[in-house]
């Protein structure tokens, strides 16, 4: 028997993680236990609750802007008494959170093995994006195996000196929800109780679907999104923006005080990810600071502007699917109009070619496992 503690704070990192802790559920010789830290509160818990997972350990440490310093002690400290109490053989991290690096070093503290799901991913600059690259790096400093989404992350891995032994290439489990939740979802749940959403979705017009979190972004990045997105509701009446705005009060406030009376943007709260998955289907472009989108909109076969200057995430743009426009007004403008106006352009970029996965990365990772269970037990002193 395997018992395998996956460790989840955030929203993006819950529903990456679903499908790998749903399929180690499913098996016989298999002891899958859930912690999360709550590093997000209510947007994590809407995806547990899509995925019917219930946490075995809750540190939610969720409080009002507070530092990342305050974010990663109490996730140390917390996981000392988990740790006690689920004896894990392993303990499975996901990405570039401040949840995943914390987590990785505190097993590492325990002597136990770590396992890091979408591990490989680089930009070679620890301030771009930051805190995620360090705590990307930094996790495959201590992880005993890394589970890579593609040949590039694999090529990284090894540039950064970890051994190929270590490394499992899997595919992206993002592709795996993605597929399972664009396959049940025809309309907004009865969660979505804003009637100009609806409306406006329901409307023809074109739809841009925004979203942006990034601190790297803060201050004078999204003063530059908010004059972009302006001068694009002015010149294109009958496009419609959507802003699903993070409840982060460096991000809410300038987003609403500078777009909250444009008439056509729609500012809403964050949506759950079935509400979202539907909104991104019937979305015409999507302008975002997000990793995962990168994954998720070529899938759906929706073009994607990248609001940052490097990205972890470049097979996409190799593709043609994804392009990096950063902060910068003009770019922002011009990129989205061109896509608004060029019907040659917007069918290259939303040719349906995704090289992230084929929907059956969490199949992979749990074979892994299984299949390395006794290995995996040896890892840890006794």
């Amino acid at each position: 028997m395997l018992t395998t503690l996956v460790i989840i704070g955030t929203r993006p990192e819950a529903i990456k993680m679903a499908p790998v802790v749903l399929n180690l559920k499913k098996q016989k010789n298999s002891n899958c236990l859930v912690c999360v830290t709550a590093q997000h509160r209510s947007m994590l818990d809407q995806v547990l609750s899509f995925f019917d997972i219930v946490p075995d350990f809750d540190l939610n440490i969720m409080q009002h802007d507070q530092s990342l310093n305050a974010i990663t002690a109490k996730i140390i400290s917390g996981l000392d008494v988990v740790f006690t109490q689920a004896n894990p053989d392993i303990v499975l991290v996901h990405g570039d959170t401040n949840t995943s690096f914390a987590a990785a070093l505190a097993a590492f503290y325990r002597r136990i093995p770590v396992g890091h799901v979408e591990a490989g991913m680089r930009t070679w600059n620890l301030n771009f994006p930051f805190p995620e690259e360090a705590n990307r790096v930094l996790t495959s400093q201590i992880a005993s195996v890394h589970f890579a989404p593609t040949t590039l992350n694999t090529t990284n891995l090894v540039k950064s000196g970890v051994a190929k032994t270590k490394i499992v290439k899997t595919g992206n489990t993002v592709i795996d929800s993605l597929l399972h939740t664009a396959k049940k979802v025809t309309g907004f749940s009865n969660q979505v109780n804003d009637l100009g959403l609806k409306l406006a979705v329901g409307s023809g017009k074109k739809i841009i679907l925004v979203t942006g979190h990034r601190r790297e972004n803060f201050g004078k990045g999204f003063a530059n999104i908010c004059k972009a997105l302006l001068k694009v509701a002015k010149t294109n009446p009958n496009a419609i923006i959507i802003y699903p705005v993070h409840l982060n009060p460096n991000i809410k406030t300038p987003i609403e005080t500078e777009l909250g009376a444009t008439p056509n943007i729609i500012l809403t709260d964050p949506l759950s990810y079935p509400d979202f998955i539907y909104l991104m289907k019937e979305a015409y472009l999507i302008l975002t600071d997000s990793g995962g989108i990168q994954e998720e909109g070529p899938s759906l076969g929706k073009p994607v502007l990248v609001m940052r200057d490097v990205t972890e995430r470049p097979e996409a743009i190799k593709s043609g699917t994804v392009k990096l426009v950063g902060t910068d007004i003009n770019k922002i403008v011009q990129q989205i109009n061109l896509l608004l106006t060029s019907k040659s352009v917007y069918s290259k970029m939303s040719k349906k070619t995704n090289p992230y996965g084929d929907g059956k990365a969490a199949e992979r990772i749990t074979k892994w496992l299984l299949k390395n269970a006794n290995a995996i037990k040896k890892l840890q002193p006794k």
